[in-house]
């Protein structure tokens, strides 16, 4: 006879289901799981006889064999623990076989017979809702798991107490919701005194969701002013919430099993590997780009970042996902990020300083700017330059306007979009200006002729390329929304095209 258990694999945000079958038949005593485990899943076997025994329950001396179906697809992770004792005890006549099936099965064992959390239990209920089944879980992520409405969810803390709510001895509460809490409302922009121009460049990407990047010398405020974009953001929406819970899930970052409320900040240190930024590794992980969806992705010192990790980033930024190709894996995660990149102008950071300029200016300059390949620049919408703050403007008061107010014009212009793209046919519909693309930019960002005069005059005076056009384009409907007017004018191109430099390497 053979039981059988429900529980799932994941290959990327995709979920496989996974059949786990339990055969105990006669011959000398063994346990053996086969259907292409990774060592965590071999191991289980270990954790699920020392749980069992801690409950009093010993295998019985026979030949067990534990398939995990389909054979072919490696299996990788501790949550199939929780299938393959439950499999068990269904074999063994603890458990009503019927009853389990009706289940799918999900989490880690502890050696005492505890259920501790595994990675992804959101996207498993999720799939579970859709199967029309219920989802056994640990108790730690009910809440997480809670989120899939209109099935039953069992979060039992140990074996045990599932056990006995089998048996009808023990009822277990069905767990409600978690929300992650309001953080701290973060650094605001009145700590920045001075850098005026730059700020502006701040509330336009914040508002259009544009790329930005900062040069300048160092101590000029440039991570400052970068991590203070979370604060004028807006909070996310509850499908964009649950869309990058899914992936924090499956990375194991959901703290408590409570989903974000807050649009992510992620801050790589630029000796991170091609993996770590764009996702890999032996399980094909998501990376950092990933887990900034919806969110912030700041690198600092960019030129300082491995040439090929920053090329990595190239595709990612165009189309909004990024596609994980290994030997024995090929996922694809999602990665619309918001980049906001800051660098110094040369090596030694004092390029314009006559005091304390490099004696290779402006070869040096020349050489550590062109780090950064022309068509990665190309993808940045904003690129400023942050000049060093005066001693004057230090002994200022603060300034009267903060992140409050610049995050109300920023909710006011993200509004406009979000009714202006709504009647969009477009499959996926854009959330921001940053996101509009072809025809459509071409309609909701159509200037007046002495605007579009300008526009070609300069695109071929600063030989912008196709991509750099659209992108001026895209900035000039956000600085037309931040104002709310409907049309964009030759003033708003103006200062969208003040927001470009020329490439790398060809400084003046």
């Amino acid at each position: 006879m053979v039981t059988r258990v429900k529980t799932v694999a994941f290959q990327g945000v995709e979920v496989v289901d996974v059949d786990v079958q339990v055969h105990m038949g006669s011959g000398l005593p063994a346990f053996t799981v086969v259907g292409l485990p990774d060592k965590a899943v071999a191991e289980s076997r270990e954790r699920v006889k020392s749980a069992l025994e801690s409950l009093g329950l010993g295998l019985p001396p026979k030949r067990i064999t534990i398939n995990l179906a389909p054979a072919d697809l490696l299996k990788e992770g501790s949550h199939f623990d929780l299938p393959i004792a439950l499999g068990l005890l269904a074999a063994m006549g603890a458990l009503p076989g019927d009853e389990v099936e009706r289940y799918l099965a999900f989490g880690e064992l502890a050696l005492d017979g505890c259920l501790t959390p595994s990675a992804g239990v959101l996207l498993t209920a999720l799939h579970a809702s859709a199967q029309e089944i219920g989802l056994i879980c640990p108790a730690p992520q009910g809440g997480e798991a809670a989120w899939a409405q209109g099935i039953e969810i069992l979060a039992p803390p140990t074996l045990l107490s599932l056990i006995n709510h089998f048996k009808g001895s023990q009822v277990l509460t069905p767990p409600e919701p978690a929300l992650a809490e309001s953080g701290p409302s973060g650094p605001d922009l009145k700590d920045i005194k001075g850098q005026e121009s730059a700020k502006r460049a701040l509330e336009v990407a914040a508002a259009g969701g544009h790329n930005l990047l900062m040069i300048g010398p160092p101590g000029a405020g440039k991570s400052m002013l970068a991590a203070r974009l979370p604060g004028i953001l807006p909070p996310l929406e509850p499908a964009e919430a649950l869309e990058v819970s899914m992936i924090h899930s499956v990375a194991g970052a959901l703290e408590g099993g409570r989903l974000l409320r807050q649009r992510p900040y992620r801050a790589p240190h630029h000796s991170a590997s091609l993996p770590a930024l764009v996702g890999g590794g032996l399980r094909a992980r998501p990376g950092e780009i990933s887990l900034a969806h919806m969110g912030v992705l700041f690198l600092d010192e960019l030129p300082e970042f491995n040439r090929s990790t920053l090329e990595a980033l190239r595709q990612p930024l165009e189309t909004g996902q990024v596609a994980v190709a290994r030997a024995n894996a090929h996922v694809t995660y999602p990665a619309r990020v918001q980049l906001i990149a800051a660098m110094n102008p040369c090596r030694c950071g004092y390029l314009d300083d006559p005091a304390q300029a490099c004696s290779r200016a402006p070869r040096c300059a020349q050489d550590y700017q062109s780090k950064i390949s022309g068509p990665l620049y190309d993808r940045i919408d904003l690129q400023i330059e942050v000049p060093a703050v005066q001693a004057s403007d230090l002994t200022l008061p603060p300034p009267a306007e903060g992140s409050a107010e610049v995050a109300a014009r920023v909710a006011r212009a993200r509004a406009l979009q979000q009714s202006r793209y709504q009647a969009v046919t477009a499959v996926p519909k854009p959330r921001c200006n940053a996101e509009a693309d072809g025809q459509l930019l071409e309609e909701v960002a159509a200037p007046d002729q002495d605007g579009r005069d300008l526009l070609t005059t300069a695109a071929e005076k600063m030989k912008l390329s196709a991509r750099a056009y659209h992108r001026v384009l895209r900035v000039a409907r956000t600085i037309a929304d931040l104002q709310a007017v409907p049309n964009v004018t030759r003033l708003h191109i103006a200062e969208a095209l003040s927001f470009r430099r020329l490439t790398p390497g060809r400084l003046g």
